[in-house]
């Protein structure tokens, strides 16, 4: 039951009264703190509330937008947070986790749906890739869905990948993360069904340009379904991979509609 659900649930039962729910209703589009307008509205919207980027943000602001949300009945995620910032915001506020190789701080406040079926799988080249990673982990375990790890398996030991090869291709839908010159996801794309998210890493020495080949070499994957997130952006796959792993399995359990007749198909044999 999401927040909007129960105030109105207590309105109803008389434990409301008419202006607290007004009071409620008038943040829902967003909140204005000055220096930020928070978007209340967005797991109404999307299924997931709105997320904080960390960098760039003083722990104030964040330690205002996170009360802010808490006071509407959201659940938090807050990424790209150095230790030092998480420990300024985690005195302010106690619940939150920190998860300090994601660089990420959650709070878990409604309870998300979870996914009841379908795994994420989240794996990485290197171990110097594991914080890209853990940030798509930490993200699509926030929205719900199962994750499965397989970190250090690159294509320098390309063994150590066909090892797991048998529980790889049972996930949904797989984000790969590599720096260098980013050849993982096209090879795991070409051994698995679901569809690949290929996270391009900075790691790497200087021809790599700060993640530039690795991003070049898998935006021309000649591996089909494959596609590119921007570079270090663990948060976007693991959010994107969120939303594609839900789709499926809601479709999955969706009953079945008429099958297409091949009957009157021409035999050209």
């Amino acid at each position: 039951m999401t927040r909007l659900e129960e105030i109105l649930k207590e309105f109803k039962d008389g434990s409301k009264s008419m202006s607290e729910v007004l009071e409620y209703l008038e943040k829902l589009p967003f909140e204005d703190l000055c220096f930020a307008k928070v978007d209340h509205h967005r797991g109404l919207r999307r299924g997931c509330s709105e997320v904080i980027y960390g960098e760039g943000k003083t722990a104030g602001q964040i330690v205002a937008i996170t009360q802010s949300m808490i006071e509407f009945g959201a659940s938090v995620l807050v990424t790209r947070v150095n230790p030092e910032k998480a420990s300024e915001i985690m005195a302010k506020i106690g619940d939150m986790v920190y998860h300090a190789d994601a660089r990420a701080l959650t709070l878990k406040q409604e309870e998300t749906a979870p996914v009841p079926e379908g795994t994420i799988q989240v794996i990485c080249a290197g171990s110097s890739d594991v914080p890209v990673a853990e940030e798509a982990a930490v993200t699509a375990e926030f929205m719900g869905n199962k994750v499965k790890r397989n970190f250090d398996i690159g294509v320098a030991g390309i063994h150590r990948l066909l090892n797991c090869l048998e529980e790889l291709r049972k996930g949904t839908v797989y984000v790969v993360v590599a720096g260098m010159e980013g050849a993982l996801p096209s090879v795991v794309s070409g051994l698995v069904r679901g569809p690949v998210i290929a996270v391009p890493t900075s790691v790497g020495y200087g021809a790599s340009f700060g993640g530039i080949a690795a991003l070049l070499g898998m935006l021309n994957s000649c591996s089909p379904g494959v596609s590119v997130v921007n570079i270090d952006n663990g948060f976007g796959a693991g959010y994107l991979a969120g939303v594609i792993n839900r789709q499926s399995v809601a479709r999955d359990n969706e009953p079945e509609g008429p099958q297409a007749d091949f009957s009157v198909c021409r035999n050209y044999e």
